[in-house]
């Protein structure tokens, strides 16, 4: 059968994580994850395919706002 997923809350340190999307400027394929602040690495959580990948990263993390986009 068809069920609805259910989000699961998860948690971040935003002391030591910023969330972003990083976005390639040849495909426009765009990737929803953290940076790390002290190395600044990008850790990819997320593939974003439409509006609907993003808004659920954002409920899953309790993200409000913009992100950052990176390129």
């Amino acid at each position: 059968m068809f069920f609805k997923k259910k989000i699961v809350k998860k948690t971040y340190d935003p002391d030591k994580r910023k969330p972003a999307i990083r976005a390639s400027i040849c495909t426009g394929e765009q990737v929803a994850g953290f940076i790390d602040l002290q190395s600044g690495h990008f850790d990819e959580i997320l593939l974003i395919r439409n509006p609907n990948d993003l808004q659920e990263f954002k409920d899953t993390y309790g993200i409000t706002g913009d992100l950052d986009i990176i390129y």
